[in-house]
């Protein structure tokens, strides 16, 4: 099975409907672009675009599938959400690991011990907090992940959330993974030196759209 390394640069490819790029081919193409930029992963939502990304690269795939209501728990939020991304072709389950309710109203541990016993992959935990985190190892999760920080309280911060990645990295015994608002060199560099074994980016190299959009933003007014 293919495992994610140490030191790897995820490239989350993943577009919305309103995203000229959405789509299984459009997300095929832009998981060979990353790839050829040197990648060592790659993040991906929904069977179809993962299977399309497992058709082109040989690279681990970091499986979520997000379903529901996105003020709530929808990053794989119970283990049949799981089932079609394995299918597929990931190599690792990412799902939302927050103290918020589940949609089924099961425990993450319950979801977690499933997809290791039936599925076989292991688990990314993605956390908002020192706590969830805490709590996602607990319940067996192989990976804890910063994703969701910033985003159940709604108050995301400008950047890297570098103190939790400092946290997670000082209290638990597995990898930690920086992801949620890495936009340059300087973001990697500073999740890096505070412990992140991985770092996920995701818009900042793989959303033309809002690149654009801030790059018009800073032309002043004539």
């Amino acid at each position: 099975m293919r495992t994610l390394a140490p030191g790897t640069l995820v490239v989350s490819c993943q577009a919305g409907p309103e995203n000229p790029l959405y789509g299984p081919a459009g997300m095929a193409l832009m998981a060979q672009a990353a790839e050829a930029g040197g990648a060592g992963a790659i993040r991906a939502n929904g069977p179809y675009d993962v299977a399309a990304i497992r058709a082109v690269t040989d690279l681990p795939i970091i499986g979520i599938h997000k379903l529901g209501d996105p003020a709530g728990v929808f990053i794989t939020p119970t283990y049949d959400a799981a089932v079609g991304i394995v299918a597929a072709g990931a190599d690792l389950i990412a799902l939302d690991a927050t103290l918020r309710p589940r949609p089924d109203g099961r425990p993450v541990a319950q979801q977690i011990a499933r997809i290791h016993a039936e599925l076989g992959v292991p688990v990314m935990a993605d956390v908002d907090t020192l706590d969830a985190g805490l709590a996602a190892r607990d319940a067996g999760a192989d990976v804890v992940a910063t994703t969701l920080s910033g985003y159940t309280n709604g108050r995301p911060p400008t950047g890297p959330d570098v103190e939790l990645v400092r946290q997670l990295a000082t209290e638990l015994d597995c990898p930690i993974v920086a992801e949620g608002r890495i936009r340059t060199p300087e973001d990697v560099r500073r999740v890096c030196d505070a412990g992140a074994y991985a770092v996920v980016v995701g818009h900042a190299i793989t959303n033309p759209m809002d690149l654009t959009a801030r790059l018009v933003g800073a032309i002043p007014l004539s």
